[in-house]
């Protein structure tokens, strides 16, 4: 079951150097992100300016209140020889803005996954990097004097405590703050988390009760999303200490007890970095250097422990771990389809074969009417279900890891769950989800529901609604039905039924979804009002790729040539062809003009891997196949470093929009990117 651990490889950097000091339009447009496997996150600009609401040195995941953002930033000054100085950055809401940090920055790198920031102080220099512990909510930050005169430092927090997607308030009331010798508890509001620090340092730390407002702090990235985006921030305090070189220097903060700060934060940050290693060390021996270690990296900013008591009580009946996916961060939580899609690239490619059965029975506990969660809302217990689509990927997921680690006894557990989940499709389900018996092909639509994965909906508007049968929907039944078979035989069980369901599928698909005036595949057919929908979209690349393709085999090249030249780009596929009447070339503006455009043109990372798979069925050229990834390769130093976003703009130059980190993104980058691989 579990992969054989080689030697630990060398963690990869990415980073970039300054002689002088960068633009603030090159460090603000970059994001950085570190995780702890929770679902909570610390993410900001690498100019150290917070662009976003999001944006925050410590958004832990809280029972019952989801990511909570708690330390917004903290503002660092320093004195050397008598000079003041201030790292990072921040802009207000009259105009002004303060770049003195950005003018210091010499260097920005990932250590593995810690981000790494050197400055110049005059004649000193002055690195800084922070963590999040795995499985806490605890963060670590570090200075180290690198060399020069010593330095002197005020480090001044400010407290928040607003759920990372909700409104911000104009202004937030004055902290509350507790101080015990060297602990200092914070509280944003009597009702909020306490938030808990210690300063480590070799001499003596005072923080200093001298409260400080920020001015009217502007958030250009939700601005510009059509969103509140000023804010007023109040700090209760500083802590105040001198470092030379060679002396310690670290900052811990957590909502759990005291004593997790004391720990030695050095041990700490060295810790973290082995559990990198061994990640690397589990996957295959090409992803431990270069590009795919980084993405084995960024997969493991997914898997997460989802944290709700109701997973914990059954994972510790049947000995197993929960596990589930965060989709993409800096919003999603952990959705069905996502996940599904991702398992493979996230967890059988990088050997965490472990986690992917888990991940495969915390949705498997889900299953509710023959469907599993669309997705879990932030900080609650109960998934919701308005899918068509997430539970035929998740016997896609379920194929892909039984051929990945041979485990009969998931499967066996499995297979029972799985006919449920056919039985209530082939009789009808929730949201008018079911087979039409008078073709077998399956049909989804419910008025006021976005179903498939093309899900955007804005004030009750349903953007794409694809009500009827569509195209990847019965792609995925016919690619479940013939797995159904497989199976089935495999326990000894009579496969006949699905056989027979899926050869109906494959007559009735070929018939129905052939467009000969497009030389491909409609979209969907008894659509709107009984039509077919002839859009030019990439969902009928999945009739291909899948491991039991529902197209026949003579129309494959056909296909793929529409694709490559309607929907192809360096950085995926448009989700629409240009020239369609709803076709958008950009992403953005307020919500309703985004979702107007999220799949009516713009770019999706996530489909270059399914895309691969059906040109290499039909020429099994790696070297052309892995040309096809050299864009989303050089993205990885743009939007959140090291990472890969969620879409891109549908025309040059492609800019990078949506969430900075996508799990499925990323897994299928990795999962191609691994199999184009040459010796």
């Amino acid at each position: 079951m579990n992969p054989v651990e080689n030697p630990a490889p060398a963690l990869p950097r990415l980073g970039f150097d300054w002689t002088s000091g960068p633009e603030l339009s090159d460090v603000i447009s970059r994001e950085w992100l570190v995780t702890n496997g929770r679902g909570g996150y610390a993410s900001g600009t690498v100019a150290g300016c917070n662009t976003r609401r999001y944006h925050g040195l410590f958004v832990p995941s809280l029972p019952k209140r989801g990511r909570v953002v708690l330390l917004a930033r903290l503002v660092e000054q320093a004195q050397v020889s008598g000079k003041l100085y201030l790292l990072g950055a921040e802009e207000h809401a009259d105009g002004h803005s303060v770049q003195e940090g950005v003018a210091t920055l010499r260097s920005f790198h990932l250590d593995g996954l810690i981000p790494v920031w050197e400055y110049e102080l005059g004649p000193s220099r002055l690195r800084r990097k922070l963590m999040l512990v795995h499985g806490e909510n605890t963060l670590f930050v570090q200075w180290e004097h690198v060399s020069g005169p010593e330095v002197h430092l005020r480090l001044r927090p400010f407290p928040v405590a607003r759920p990372h997607d909700g409104p911000i308030a104009g202004t937030v009331s004055e902290p509350i703050v507790r101080i015990q010798g060297q602990r200092v508890e914070l509280q944003a509001t009597e009702d909020a988390p306490r938030m808990r620090m210690r300063l480590h340092a070799s001499c003596a730390v005072p923080f200093v009760a001298l409260s400080q407002s920020s001015h009217s702090l502007l958030y250009r990235t939700e601005r510009a999303r059509g969103y509140d985006h000023t804010e007023v921030q109040h700090s209760p305090g500083y802590f105040e200490c001198s470092v030379a070189q060679g002396e310690p220097l670290a900052l811990g903060v957590t909502t759990e007890d005291w004593w997790v700060l004391d720990r030695n934060p050095r041990e700490t940050f060295e810790l973290e970095r082995e559990r990198e290693r061994k990640l690397l060390a589990r996957a295959p021996a090409e992803a431990h250097a270069g590009v795919p270690a980084r993405m084995v990296l960024a997969a493991d900013q997914f898997i997460i422990d989802p944290m709700r008591p109701a997973d914990d009580a059954w994972a510790r009946s049947i000995g197993q771990d929960a596990r589930s996916v965060i989709a993409g961060y800096h919003w999603f939580t952990d959705w069905g389809r996502d996940t599904m899609i991702s398992l493979e690239g996230l967890a059988l490619c990088t050997g965490r074969y472990r986690e992917a059965a888990a991940i495969l029975r915390t949705f498997q506990h889900y299953v509710k009417d023959g469907l599993i969660p669309n997705y879990f809302p932030d900080g609650e217990n109960d998934g919701v279900y308005h899918t068509a689509d997430a539970t035929l990927w998740f016997f896609h997921a379920v194929d892909r890891y039984v051929e990945t680690t041979r485990d009969t006894e998931l499967l066996k557990d499995m297979f029972p769950t799985l006919a449920s989940i056919v039985e209530h499709h082939l009789r009808g389900t929730r949201f008018r989800i079911g087979v039409d018996p008078a073709d077998g092909l399956l049909r989804q639509g419910a008025e006021g529901y976005q179903l498939t994965w093309m899900d955007a909906k804005v004030d009750g508007w349903v953007v794409t609604p694809r009500r009827g049968k569509a195209v990847e929907i019965n792609a995925l039944w016919f690619n479940a039905l013939r797995l159904m078979a497989t199976w089935a035989e495999r326990l000894g069980k009579d496969a006949t039924p699905y056989m027979g369901a899926a050869e109906r599928v494959y007559g009735s698909f070929n018939k129905r979804f052939w467009n000969p005036a497009g030389n491909c595949l409609l979209d969907v057919v008894d659509g709107e009002g009984g039509k077919d929908d002839p859009a030019i979209r990439p969902n009928q690349v999945f009739a291909i790729s899948l491991r039991h393709p529902v197209l026949r085999r003579e129309r494959w090249e056909a296909v793929l040539e529409v694709v490559r030249r309607d929907l192809l780009t360096p950085v995926g596929l448009r989700s629409l062809a240009q020239g369609h009447p709803d076709y958008k070339a950009n992403y953005d503006g307020d919500l309703r003009a985004r979702d107007a455009a999220y799949h009516q043109g713009t770019v999706w990372g996530w489909l270059i891997g399914h895309y691969i798979d059906a040109t290499l069925k039909v020429n099994p050229d790696i070297k052309a196949a892995r040309a096809l990834l050299q864009g989303l390769e050089h993205h990885l130093e743009h939007a959140g470093v090291g990472q890969i976003s969620e879409i891109f703009d549908a025309t040059e130059p492609y800019r990078p929009r949506g969430c900075i980190a996508q799990a499925w993104s990323v897994a299928e980058a990795l999962r191609v990117f691994l199999k184009t691989h040459v010796a």
